[in-house]
């Protein structure tokens, strides 16, 4: 197909089973471990918050997973979500690669995030939960999962990182648009958030921080669960079906990969795309793996492989992860859905063993990318996907340098639509770059 820019898929083309590479890993992970006895987790030590299913879906060894029908019915929504030949963008980058790109900003909260928030919603309802709270860095997630919510009836409760509660209004008039309470976090309605404003009146907030006060409303609620919108291997495994999907268009496209490229946070787009082909990669394939960072949390270049916290106040499970230390609390970078200390396990795990690759980049280089793809391709991106399209840009440049093909797929895992202020701040010169140990220091 030789001219063909779009390529999409049938609602019946849609998969019907999610992809576990657990049972496949050439290493073992190290096991959670309980924060008060530092003894590997059990399913009874998760179950005050998660129901049965997602813990088993945690811990499976089956490498298929099927997917409910009920929540296939709401991914047909959106998906299959289509895949796109960037072919402006390699006229204006003057390359030999191809450029392909998955776009998730079709959902109806505009990024790659309800693909798991459907199923964890749906989960919880099954095991009779009336309530989900959560946390949400730029509001992608938070929006996510108050559209699952109400699809399925259940009451949704938020708390937002505070920095991104002001920088981003429209996402914040999202999730209360479909019925959820929001919160700007460090609040006062949580222990663990009247701690750090006592000691920070002025805390901008992070992820960690909001974890911390969506664990303990969760805990001390019993008709209440916690759900995640990254890091967790339930969580990545749901989004398997970006790259599930992947696979079929770039098979309709006739080509396959030499690198998969997606922005990293905690983990669940990366994922997504990414460890369907891992799959491949275990098996011999030369694919690349790549996981794109912003240099202000550099939890994966800068971060040390060690067990940690997920959240600052100390009350989830000890992770063995690439993380900066729970305390860490990142710059107001406007990739506010990168500001995570820590990183996914699995991720983490692959990282360690050298399966994947990762690269950080500065808030203005990415800015500039976004720009390009955007007066090239049209579409506007949300700044934590720009960091995808930078890197793209440089593998396609660098393939230029060589003078020979690469062909190149990455995840824009959403648009910037509501991100429009940054682009404002971008465009008036008022964003500037952070250095990590600069950060570090104050």
């Amino acid at each position: 197909m030789p001219d063909t820019t779009k390529f999409v898929l049938t609602e019946k083309q849609l998969p019907s089973y999610w992809a576990n590479v657990l049972p496949s890993l050439k290493e073992p992970m190290a096991p959670p471990l309980h924060p008060g006895t530092k003894q590997p987790l059990t399913p009874a030590d998760l179950a005050p918050i998660f129901p049965m299913a997602l813990i088993e879906q945690e811990m499976s060894m089956q490498p298929q997973i099927d997917v409910p029908g009920e929540v296939l019915d709401i991914y047909r929504l959106w998906r299959p979500t289509p895949l796109f030949r960037a072919r402006r963008l390699e006229r204006a980058l003057d390359t030999p690669a191809h450029i392909y790109y998955k776009y998730e900003g079709v959902s109806p909260a505009g990024s790659h995030k309800p693909n798991t928030a459907v199923a964890q919603a749906y989960y919880n309802k099954q095991a009779g939960i009336k309530r989900l709270a959560t946390e949400t860095g730029a509001g992608q997630w938070g929006s996510a999962l108050a559209l699952a919510c109400t699809l399925f009836g259940m009451d949704c409760t938020v708390y937002m990182v505070k920095v991104s509660y002001h920088q981003k209004p429209y996402r914040r008039l999202m999730i209360t648009s479909w019925g959820a309470e929001i919160f700007p976090s460090p609040s006062d309605k949580t222990n663990s958030g009247r701690a750090i404003l006592e000691q920070s009146p002025d805390s901008p907030g992070s992820l960690g921080i909001a974890i911390s006060e969506a664990v303990e409303d969760a805990a001390t609620h019993p008709d209440t669960n916690y759900s995640l919108g990254s890091v967790l291997n339930h969580v990545c495994l749901h989004q398997t079906v970006i790259g599930l999907e992947c696979k079929e268009q770039m098979a309709l496209a006739g080509e396959s990969p030499d690198v998969v490229i997606g922005c990293f946070g905690g983990g669940s787009n990366f994922a997504g795309i990414a460890l369907p082909y891992l799959l491949d990669k275990l098996n011999g394939s030369p694919v690349r793996l790549l996981a794109i960072e912003p240099t202000a949390c550099p939890t994966l270049t800068r971060g040390n492989f060690d067990y940690d916290f997920g959240d600052t106040a100390e009350l989830t499970p000890l992770l063995k992860m690439y993380t900066l230390g729970h305390r860490f609390v990142p710059p107001k970078i406007h990739a506010g859905g990168l500001r995570y200390h820590g990183a996914a396990p699995l991720c983490s795990h692959l990282l360690h063993h050298g399966w994947i690759e990762a690269r950080a980049y500065q808030q203005l280089d990415v800015f500039e990318a976004a720009m390009q793809f955007a007066k090239t391709e049209g579409v506007i991106p949300a700044p934590e996907s720009s960091h995808a399209i930078k890197a793209a840009v440089d593998e396609a440049l660098a393939a230029k340098q060589e003078g020979r093909k690469r062909t190149i797929l990455f995840n824009l895992s959403g648009h910037g639509h509501f991100d429009m202020s940054s682009y404002e701040n971008y465009l008036a010169g008022k964003l500037e770059n952070f250095g990590f140990e600069s950060e570090l220091k104050q």
